[in-house]
């Protein structure tokens, strides 16, 4: 199995990054700028050279010589018209060294690039078959894209001893994220309709159910790198692993009850009170962080299992909790698999129990239609009224709305009633701890 994996590798090896090779340069998708100012350009975009330190001016040096090396500067004649220039300066962040080029007037005056950036929580629920995964990332990415003529001309920096000209897309430039997206959707187009690989800009994971899968589509995607001309970082590759650190391992959802508890913090960003550090908010921002610390596991949804929603309505807040039962391990588990919560609304306070119970469940198949649409589930409740929604005559306007709303869920939606006492799922969301005089805790409901 491994020898199969080292032969595709080597049968392939262009589509890696080599030590002092240029940059690997994407063709067919050419990077265009489009200004919403004709010339004669803006005085504020052509900007002089900053003023460097000996040290900065060293580090400019050797930074610009790199760029060259790769492909991805030049330096321009003398004589070449030049209308818009750049500055850059030096950064220094944990003992290294990074070139910036100052490209907020540009910015200014690009029209922006619309493209949908994929949402990272809804990109990995994809995963949930996923036995083997290969992970690879595009080396320097957005500097694999190349500019037109045009867009050259708009991206010349100056420095203490001349103009250079970027010859590809630079970090920090108005729509590179949108335009890298769109150009690596188009080129892997018919793989993401397949539904077996996840692009975010310059991460790419392939995911199968078996080795052999892997390895087929493994050689797909690197016949297309190796098509346009894209290069890959080998040292930021993991091939057929079990598990895997996805796109920085970010989960769906958030912390259980985190409106509620996050009250105390959000009353600071009130410009009309003041900003006082108290004993109650210094708890929150305790509570907060050991929720960070001890996240729960998370589930990656499985959309031909049926899911369960826990709802619950209490005081001044809705939460939800979206469970599911899976096998790890030969055994049955449920999880979650995201939290959501808020405060009601101020016309939303004079609601009744059963109204508030009615209302956190059609917020809450708002909230996750993405999950439920399609699928079958449960609704945990523990208010007997939530069951009648579906066929009862609705006693005011706002609970016929609200039974139209949750329709399209019919023949799908089980509500199920669990009492108070063995529901705890939702209903201890709303059980908090305060301290009395004597520093003993007292448990209250709100």
């Amino acid at each position: 199995m491994k020898e199969k994996l080292i032969y595709l590798l080597f049968k392939y090896k262009n589509a890696f990054e080599a030590d002092k090779e240029p940059l690997g340069g994407i063709i067919g998708h050419e990077v265009d700028i489009i200004l919403n100012v004709a010339k004669p350009y803006p005085p504020f975009l052509r900007r002089p050279a900053y003023k460097d330190s000996s040290r900065a001016r060293e580090a400019l040096e050797v930074h610009i010589k790199e760029s060259m090396d790769l492909g991805s500067l030049r330096k321009v004649g003398h004589n070449e018209q030049v209308e818009v220039t750049k500055s850059v300066i030096i950064t220094w962040h944990n003992g290294t060294q990074r070139m910036v080029g100052d490209i907020r007037a540009l910015n200014t005056y690009t029209i922006p690039e619309r493209y949908l950036i994929p949402r990272i929580h809804e990109t990995l629920t994809q995963l949930s078959q996923a036995n083997f995964l290969t992970a690879r990332d595009a080396q320097k990415g957005f500097h694999q894209n190349l500019l037109t003529k045009n867009s050259k001309i708009l991206l010349r920096i100056i420095i203490h001893y001349g103009i250079f000209e970027y010859l590809r897309m630079p970090f920090g430039m108005k729509n590179a994220p949108s335009l890298y997206q769109r150009m690596i959707n188009t080129i892997f187009h018919e793989e993401l309709s397949e539904r077996w690989l996840i692009i975010y800009i310059d991460d790419i994971i392939v995911f199968s159910e078996t080795w052999d899968s892997n390895l087929t589509r493994l050689e797909r995607v690197l016949q297309k790198i190796v098509q346009v001309k894209m290069k890959i970082s080998l040292k930021k590759c993991h091939f057929t692993y079990s598990e895997l650190k996805a796109l920085g391992n970010v989960v769906s959802g958030h912390k259980k009850d985190f409106a509620r508890i996050s009250k105390s913090l959000y009353k600071l960003c009130d410009q009309q009170r003041v900003y006082e550090i108290t004993e109650e908010r210094v708890q929150t921002y305790e509570e907060l962080k050991n929720s960070l610390r001890n996240a729960p596991f998370f589930l990656i949804p499985d959309w031909k299992l049926p899911f369960k929603l826990y709802i619950d309505a209490c005081g001044k807040w809705l939460g939800a909790a979206l469970h599911q039962t899976q096998i790890i391990n030969d055994k049955p588990v449920e999880g979650p698999i995201c939290f959501i919560s808020r405060k009601i609304k101020p016309t939303e306070a004079r609601y009744g129990e059963s109204q508030m119970e009615c209302l956190c469940l059609v917020w809450a198949l708002e909230k996750l239609h993405y999950y439920l649409d399609g699928t079958v589930f449960d609704v945990i409740t523990d208010c007997n009224a939530v069951k009648s929604l579906l066929n009862t005559k609705p006693p005011n306007r706002n609970m016929l709305r609200w039974q139209i709303t949750i329709q399209e869920y019919r023949g799908k939606m089980t509500i199920v009633y669990k009492c108070g006492n063995i529901y705890k799922n939702a209903d201890g969301l709303w059980q908090i701890h305060l301290k009395i005089q004597h520093g003993s805790p007292r448990k209250r409901t709100i």
